[in-house]
């Protein structure tokens, strides 16, 4: 496909916003605002960071944003929660500190089972039974953003498309004003989605998810968890290159971008590109697609402003 047919002025009326994950280590964290740094110069409408289940990486989620916010220059930057494995009282008091760290945006989901991807799911005794519970919640608590998840393919555990999109709809009734879809790579599968979240009666931003394919092994093996299918004919341009860094690297940058580009074409406007805290693939695809890049002084001038 193409690239160069999406023109100026279209590419002009695209947003992106990216994810991050906090940091485990020292080293983790330099990697992490290094790509932050690298990628400020897209200029994301925001950019979020994740929360383990159970709050297992409450206090390095917890720094990370306040270092997005307060250093980076990142004011918008949302803050991911979950409800699973911890009581209500305990959810409202992290709330809390994210909201006294500066936040103003959350996306709010249900969480993992406790028992890992593909256990069954109990909500957890006194807490919040599910991510429709959490948006209310937080809708309680202000007028924040707040972001929830959306499924293409469907959530793992749904039977079906018709209850997946039932959630999703109890989800904005309470509160969300925007949905953030898990990554997918086949754009007929997120058009029909789309279709019949409209049909639904569901009228806020449905965002689609992009995950750049660093490595095929390990997005095949997080997609089967996830639900997610990863085409043939992405497969095939890829499988034969894991001798070859620079060509994979190439492809994989093409694959995204004609995504994306795919995307555009069919009216959607705002991206939501999974960033694995890694810059140089994230950054070739916004490249490719033609997204402008901010002169360093703009990147510099808004990290200066965040630590005034």
């Amino acid at each position: 496909m193409p690239i160069h047919t999406l023109y100026p002025a279209e590419r002009g009326n695209l947003r992106l916003s990216f994810e991050y994950f906090p940091p485990k280590n020292d080293e983790m964290e330099t990697q992490l605002f290094q790509t932050v740094e690298n990628l400020a110069a897209f200029n994301p409408a925001f950019v979020t960071m994740t929360y383990g289940a159970g709050g297992s990486t409450k206090a390095r989620s917890l720094t990370a944003v306040r270092r997005m916010i307060h250093e980076a220059g990142f004011p918008n930057t949302a803050a991911h929660l979950t409800c699973v494995g911890a009581a209500k009282d305990d959810v409202d008091a992290i709330v809390s500190e994210f909201i006294d760290g500066g936040v103003r945006h959350f996306v709010a989901l249900r969480g993992d089972p406790q028992g890992g991807i593909g256990a069954r799911y109990e909500p957890f005794p006194g807490g919040y039974e599910n991510a429709a519970a959490l948006v209310a919640a937080i809708r309680g608590r202000g007028d924040f953003e707040i972001s929830v998840s959306a499924y293409p393919e469907k959530h793992p555990e749904s039977p079906d498309v018709a209850t997946d999109i039932d959630m999703l709809k109890r989800k904005v009734d309470s509160g969300a004003t925007r949905a953030l879809t898990q990554f997918f790579f086949d754009n007929n599968d997120f058009e029909r989605y789309l279709e019949r979240v409209r049909r639904a009666g569901i009228t806020i931003p449905v965002v689609p998810g992009i995950l750049p394919i660093n490595n095929l092994t390990q997005v095949s093996k997080f997609a089967g968890l996830c639900g997610a299918r990863i085409p043939e004919v992405v497969v095939a341009r890829l499988a034969h290159l894991d001798e070859s860094p620079e060509e994979r690297f190439k492809e994989a940058t093409h694959i995204a971008a004609e995504q994306i580009v795919d995307l555009a074409r069919r009216g959607v406007r705002d991206f939501h590109v999974y960033t694995m805290n890694r810059s140089p693939l994230v950054a070739a695809v916004c490249d490719l697609v033609g997204f402008e890049r901010a002169a360093p002084a703009a990147a510099a001038s808004r990290a200066a402003g965040a630590a005034a």
